[in-house]
């Protein structure tokens, strides 16, 4: 997104925002608050008049969401419209099958355990001793439909004239309204699904939530300009031009170096945060080093139509000398420099073992618009002429892709624990010996590792299983970056090369839930260490670090005081910018005596200069 555009939004966005943020102060005390449950999630759309149904709630938390902000909550409301008093009155028109008016218990409970998301007799028999008002044995419909919209109405009401008349309330309102929520509309629900909905009454408001934590990539963002309180700000402005940084040239000799190469993906995770493999290197003697990281294009020759969309994903990579504990763990260097896509670091390290850590900024890898679920997935399987299950030319193509990712020292093998990485990836599971130990007697191996016709044989072992039900497949697929179009949107593959002279080194890599702490610890101490730090006017205890380098801007906020604060961060007069926050206007929590990485820019158009001006601003908290 380009910060020089932020349109005032108009009197009907407004009121939908107001309407967002009325809903969520009802369940939550902050708008910073995440959701952190499907259950909660519940709450919060029935607070605003969604009543959703099972199926609703699993699309939008999936079994790798783990939370969800505001600005998530906004766009799923976006997407969810309200239930109607008519769309309920149809769905239990075609349960009467007397049309007169009426529903029996037998005619609910059919509907109900049969269709849709089955309920238990138990859960339909309660329903029915709630709307069977008259305790005549019969459901008056109508009357039920009415009392359900009117509740729900009510509650949204409510939560208004709470927020309209409670200023604390109303100094929280401030909510991501930059992005352009998806024009796809859900399809509809069938008649007992409805019904189920119409059977979720919504809870009433809760005038807080303090079990709740907070979390830091919350970010929010005031209704109009006249929101905004002004009480302790500081504003730095930055030019930088990325076409004027200095190339790091070969050393002399390069062709004679010993080369060792990895390769890795960064994904990203349903609640936006980025997550990728790291590495550990072993150095045995003291030596000159000359080491790249870089998006690398997969096998394209198959489909010469299409391009790598990733390849402008940037890329670090962050040297750490590791210590007992990784908390002793201390940076050493990191990629500055960039050669066209890829960044280098040339130096000297001294024998020993050291961490790898790749980093995407993501102001360039960020999630896509469901918008694709509503078009018709690609096929992944077929019935030869025999009858027989095959996977199709589409999927067999993704699969060879996947294959090369996960084929992590290029040999055109999977080794056990390559083959893990995928597992744990796709399944949370791993394949023990004994399981690798039956896939070499079932697919092709060579040398106690799987080739890519191995690889094919075993997805195609799983699409039979399920006598050619995609769902696994695509459950495998979307966790490896793909979308229902079999297109790598969410991931970036990526090669780390180390070139040393002298002496061979050794790079492996480790789990991938070892390290976003230990790269959160680099990236702060790469900005800390870059620059100085700027105490907020007025304010002498909360600092802001802004590091320049030749292609990448971080800012990172330093609280050294005893309580929490909430930084406004005002990135509306940058040019050519993108954020990896997403939005030129947000907040952000710091809890005490804490650092905490702001955001970092890149620009849109590299070609173009590209101006940074951030004003921050503190909230203060009654």
């Amino acid at each position: 997104m380009s910060f020089q555009e932020s349109p005032r939004p108009s009197d009907e966005e407004e009121a939908f925002y107001m309407q967002c943020r009325a809903a969520y102060l009802a369940v939550f005390r902050s708008s910073l608050t995440n959701i952190a449950s499907k259950q909660q999630l519940c709450r919060v759309l029935q607070q605003a008049g969604r009543n959703p149904s099972h199926a609703t709630l699993n699309k939008y938390w999936t079994p790798r969401t783990s939370k969800l902000n505001f600005d998530d909550f906004c766009e799923i409301l976006k997407c969810e419209k309200k239930t109607e008093e008519t769309e309920l009155m149809r769905a239990f028109k075609k349960m009467d099958v007397n049309s007169d008016g009426y529903i029996t218990h037998s005619e609910l409970e059919k509907a109900l355990t049969t269709r849709g998301d089955k309920m238990t007799t138990e859960e339909v028999n309660t329903i029915f001793s709630l709307a069977d008002i008259n305790k005549d044995g019969k459901l008056d419909y109508s009357e039920f439909c009415r009392l359900l919209v009117s509740t729900a109405e009510q509650c949204q009401i409510a939560a208004l004239e709470r927020l309209e008349a409670d200023a604390k309330l109303k100094r929280q309102n401030f909510g991501s309204q930059s992005y352009s929520p998806p024009k796809s509309s859900v399809s509809s629900a069938s008649s007992s699904s409805a019904v189920q909905v119409a059977a979720t009454h919504p809870q009433p408001p809760e005038t807080s939530d303090a079990t709740l934590k907070k979390d830091s990539r919350s970010s929010s963002r005031p209704s109009s300009a006249r929101s905004r309180r002004s009480s302790l700000s500081n504003s730095i402005t930055m030019t930088s031009s990325g076409t004027k940084a200095s190339k790091i040239p070969e050393p002399s000799g390069f062709q004679e170096w010993y080369h060792s190469k990895m390769k890795g993906c960064f994904f990203l995770e349903d609640d936006g945060s980025i997550s990728s493999l790291q590495y550990q290197l072993h150095v045995p003697q003291t030596t000159n080093i000359y080491l790249t990281i870089q998006p690398f294009s997969l096998s394209l020759s198959h489909r010469p139509d299409k391009c790598s969309s990733w390849m402008t994903v940037d890329t670090a990579l962050f040297i750490m000398s590791a210590g007992e504990t990784k908390e002793d763990s201390t940076l050493v260097h990191f990629t500055e420099s960039k050669d066209k896509e890829t960044y280098v670091w040339k130096g000297e390290l001294n024998a020993g073992t050291y961490y790898l850590l790749p980093f995407t900024s993501g102001c360039r890898l960020k999630k896509r618009s469901k918008k694709s679920l509503s078009i018709k997935p690609v096929d992944l399987v077929y019935r030869t002429d025999t009858g027989e299950l095959d996977l199709t030319r589409d999927l067999r193509e993704a699969l060879s892709d996947i294959f090369e990712v996960i084929d992590m020292d290029g040999n055109g093998l999977l080794s056990l624990e390559e083959y893990n990485f995928f597992e744990l990836r796709t399944s949370g599971e791993k394949c023990d010996k004994d399981a690798w130990a039956v896939c070499k007697e079932n697919f092709d191996m060579r040398k106690n590792q799987l080739t890519r016709q191995g690889f094919m044989e075993l997805n195609l072992m799983e699409a039979t299983e399920k006598d050619g039900d995609p769902a696994d497949l695509w459950v495998t697929l979307e966790a490896m970056g793909y979308n229902r179009m079999l297109e790598l949107v969410e991931a970036c593959p990526f090669q780390i090369d180390v070139h040393c002279e002298g002496t061979q080194l050794l790079i492996q890599p480790l789990s991938m839930d070892s390290g976003p702490k230990l790269l959160n610890q680099a990236l702060q101490k790469s900005i800390t260490a870059r620059t100085g730090a700027k105490a907020l006017r007025g304010q002498d205890n909360v600092f802001i670090y802004t590091y320049r380098g030749e292609h990448r801007i971080s800012s990172l906020i330093a609280n050294k005081t005893n309580q929490r604060v909430t930084v406004h961060v005002n990135n509306e007069q940058s040019r050519n910018c993108s954020s990896s926050r997403g939005m030129s206007v947000f907040a952000v929590e710091v809890p005490a005596r804490t650092k905490m990485v702001c955001q970092h820019v890149l620009p849109i158009n590299e070609k173009q200069d590209w101006t940074y001006n951030c004003v921050e601003t503190i909230l203060t908290c009654t």
